[in-house]
This record gives structure tokens, C-alpha cells and sequence, in this order.
């Protein structure tokens, strides 16, 4: 009986065998949306001490938060410059969001003032604009003083001259406003949510951002320097919660950016529309500007046709950098861009938002609206 039913047993697993092998052969690998979490400082590089916290501890538990619920999503795949207390290179961690070919970086610090200063607030590469977003820069890149050959790894920039700051290189440029988007969704979840005080969104030169390729932020998640939000941030409740704003921040930027609509339709023969020559209504309420409203952005090439997008009309498709954008409307009146803003996400389109344009070039809102017409 033993002769017999080993030769079945061997021909049972070679079947098995083969049709995993056929399965796994026949069903591409999931593409994944890959977020590289960065704890900031570790190992001899303590971060601050306010209230003698310290920075690097508390940075790295509400990384590990933030990841062990990202983590959980079928469609994401966390990655950690640093899971314990060690040291790693601003440039080393920039390399392994670059080696990763990340969708998103988002490094995570506690901030520091001698006074009894507070409030969150979120930071993409760009030159500073005022002389306390530059000294928030220079703090955290004091670091590379600890690494070997500093001058050479960072062509001879001095974190503590402004003028290095001046000739600070974009790399950044072509996902500044992806980056601004994140950076929006972190602080508006951490006022809305968490009733934190919002520092805003604000631009400085953080080398660990400077050599990243893919939309970067850079989050002060408080100051460790008060008493109150040091001790908030130090405690097992004010970090989970932290983490839950920045993860729920992620999940939102994501859906904006990879609408369902978009990654569920098969590619559709290219409609060319140049936004160049996209007809404007005659409203001219802004001098110069246009406003849009902003759908989508995804890699995908699709026909912006009402039957693409829940019947909307007016949908526009530009190429920027590596992705494709989807607007609708178009208009220099911001009420009437309020109102389709509206109508999109009665849509279902939720996460768009509004954008502006001056001379077919993205500025801010904000500074759209400050040119008005008399």
C-alpha cells in the first residue's frame, strides 16, 4: 500500500506545484502605493530635548503608529529609513526613498522654541519666506555635522549660511504642488481633528527633502519646548493620535490622486486638449488668472469626456512633469469656480480642489486672489 501511495502523494504535489506556479505566472505582481516613512534624527543625534523629551523617540513611535496602520491596506507597502534608535545620513535616507521609487516621503519631527511657542506645522522644499521658517531648516540640518565627508556628500553647503540656503538646487520643483496637497491634508487634519494650533504649510530648505524624486514633506508634529504639547506628544495617546491625522492624510491624498474612476477605466484612444487654447469665459473679475478646479492626477492617459467623469462637462487634461491633471471649468470669477468646486464633489469627486492660474503658470490661491480687479 506504501508502494502505491507514495508515487500518488508525488504526483498530487507536483500538480499542486505546478498550478501555484501557472497562478503565480499568470497573475501580474499588484502594484503598490509606496510610502517611505522617515523618523527623524536616532542614535548619537538625539533631535531636541524640550522638557528632556527627546525628539528621536518620540518622532520614531509615531512613525512606527503611522506605519503598522498603513500597513494594513492591501494596496500600500511602508518602508522605513529607521525602525530603532539608529543614526542614518539625511542622503542615506533620500536614497532609500529614491532606490524605492516611493510614491510619497513624509519625514516627522518635534519642534523647538525658546519660548513657550506651539502649534503643528508641515514643510515642503522651497526657499524660506521669513527669518523663523529659515532657523527651523538650519535646526534640522544640523545633522549632517555628525557625518563623515558632509562637505563633499552636500557640495559644501553650510546649514548655518543663509547664502547656502539662496543657491539650495528644487529638485523638488516638479512635485512642489503634490507635496503642498500632502502637506494641506496633514494640517487641516491635525486642526480639524486633533484642534491642534495650525502653523501652516510653509517652504524652507531641509537637505533631507532637497534629494528626494517623488512629493515630499517634512512634519514639526509640535513643540516639545511647551509644556503642554511636550508632554501631549510624549504620551502613548498623543502619539497614536498623531499618527491617525497623518495616516488618514495619506489615505486622502491618495484617493485625489488615484480616483477610482481613473485606475478602473481601460485606456481610451488620447483626445489632444491643450490647455493653452481651452476657451475662458469672459468674466474678468481677476486680472489674469484662472481658476480651476482640480480632479485628479494620475499617471493614467484618459479621454477627459463627460462618460469618463460622472458627466462633467468642461474637463480639461494637462501633462505635468510625469502626470496627467484633470481640471474642470474654467474661469476668472472665484465664486462662479466656488460653485463648480460644489458641483464637483456633488459629482463624488470629494478631494478635488480649486487651483489657479496666472499666464497659464500655477500660482496659490492666495496670491490669485490678491490681484482683483477694481
Amino acid at each position: 500500500m506504501k508502494k502505491n501511495f507514495l508515487p500518488l502523494l508525488f504526483l498530487l504535489f507536483s500538480v499542486s506545484l505546478f498550478a501555484e506556479t501557472e497562478i503565480s505566472e499568470c497573475e501580474p505582481p499588484r502594484d503598490k502605493f509606496i510610502v517611505v516613512l522617515d523618523a527623524g534624527h536616532g542614535g548619537q543625534d538625539p533631535g531636541n530635548r524640550g522638557n528632556g523629551y527627546y525628539e528621536k523617540d518620540i518622532a520614531l513611535n509615531i512613525v512606527l503608529s503611522i506605519g503598522a496602520e498603513l500597513e494594513k491596506l492591501p494596496d500600500v507597502q511602508v518602508i522605513y529609513t529607521r525602525k530603532s534608535d539608529v543614526f542614518v545620513t539625511l542622503a542615506g535616507r533620500a536614497e532609500i526613498a529614491n532606490k524605492a521609487e516611493a510614491d510619497l516621503f513624509i519625514s516627522v519631527h518635534c519642534n523647538a522654541h525658546k519660548s513657550q511657542a506651539q502649534g503643528t506645522e508641515t514643510f515642503v522644499l522651497g526657499l524660506h519666506r521669513n527669518e523663523d521658517n529659515l532657523k527651523v531648516a538650519m535646526r534640522e540640518n544640523q545633522v549632517i555635522y555628525l557625518e563623515e565627508d558632509h562637505e563633499v556628500t552636500y557640495d559644501g553647503f553650510d546649514p548655518n549660511s543663509p547664502e547656502s540656503y539662496i543657491g539650495l538646487t528644487l529638485m523638488q520643483e516638479e512635485y512642489l504642488d503634490q507635496s503642498i496637497l500632502l502637506a494641506d491634508f496633514v494640517q487641516k487634519n491635525f486642526t480639524h481633528d486633533l484642534k491642534r494650533v495650525n502653523r501652516g504649510v510653509k517652504q524652507a530648505g531641509f537637505l533631507v527633502l532637497r534629494q528626494t524624486y517623488m512629493p515630499s514633506v517634512l512634519i514639526e508634529t509640535g513643540f516639545l519646548t511647551n509644556k503642554g504639547e511636550g508632554t501631549y506628544l510624549n504620551s502613548k495617546s498623543g502619539q497614536n493620535r498623531m499618527a491617525t491625522a497623518i495616516v488618514n492624510a495619506v489615505d486622502n491624498y491618495k484617493k485625489s490622486i488615484n480616483l477610482e474612476i481613473l485606475e478602473g477605466l481601460a485606456e481610451n484612444p488620447p483626445l489632444e486638449v491643450n490647455l493653452d487654447t481651452a476657451p475662458l469665459p469672459s468674466d474678468d473679475y481677476y486680472k489674469d488668472v484662472t481658476f480651476r478646479v482640480q480632479l485628479a492626477a494620475s499617471g493614467k492617459k484618459l479621454e477627459p469626456s463627460p462618460r469618463n467623469f460622472k458627466g462633467l462637462k468642461e474637463v480639461f487634461r494637462n501633462k505635468e512633469g510625469k502626470l496627467y491633471k484633470y481640471y474642470y471649468g474654467a474661469t476668472s470669477s472665484y465664486v462662479k469656480i466656488q460653485e463648480l468646486h460644489d458641483v464637483a464633489k456633488k459629482k463624488g469627486f470629494e478631494t478635488s480642489y480649486i487651483v489657479a492660474f496666472r499666464n497659464d503658470d500655477k500660482i496659490s490661491v492666495n496670491e490669485a486672489l490678491k490681484t482683483k480687479v477694481k
